[in-house]
């Protein structure tokens, strides 16, 4: 079901910058045809030279995967310069800022440090697949309002993490 939720949301990401006038490319990780063409790298990195937004769903098509492993995955495999992750808080934290109001907030953490202060902020595995292929990461709060234009424009906000 959640490899399926995110074709859904792909679907209504794609839909709403088609009307925005931006070209695009549907990709999924299983056969879907017509609701998105079946994912491989060359096809994918081909609609970005093309000048496309490629959104990529599905997962990884396989199951004890999760998405954040998939889009690490992907990212790597089409030369992504960063990875981005939007989330409900706006970066990433010494704990949980839902549950501890004093938690202080990074603006920049390297993946050595995730592992040693054993922040959970995505899966061991995509994490993993992030910090060995030199991957960074931008986690930022997509649920305001304005954020995604501000990623997209290259605004500081967010948390980056690096080697």
């Amino acid at each position: 079901m959640g490899m399926l939720a995110t074709v859904i949301n792909s679907l209504a990401l794609n839909s709403a910058l088609q009307a925005s006038g931006t070209k695009t490319k549907v990709y999924t990780s299983i056969r879907m045809e017509p609701v998105g063409e079946l994912y491989t790298k060359d096809k994918a990195i081909e609609a970005l030279e093309n000048g496309s937004v490629v959104i990529i769903s599905g997962g990884t098509g396989n199951p004890y995967f999760t998405t954040d492993t998939a889009s690490a995955l992907r990212g790597i495999e089409i030369e992504a310069e960063i990875m981005m992750k939007g989330t409900r808080v706006d970066g990433i934290y010494t704990s949980d800022p839902e549950k501890n109001p004093d938690a202080t907030k990074f603006e920049k953490i390297s993946f050595d440090e995730i592992y040693n202060k054993n922040l959970k902020i995505m899966d061991l595995t995509a994490t993993t697949l992030c910090k060995e292929n030199n991957l960074p990461l931008l986690v930022f709060n997509m649920d305001k309002p304005g954020n995604l234009q501000k990623v997209i424009n290259g605004e500081n906000i967010g948390t980056v993490v690096h080697n």
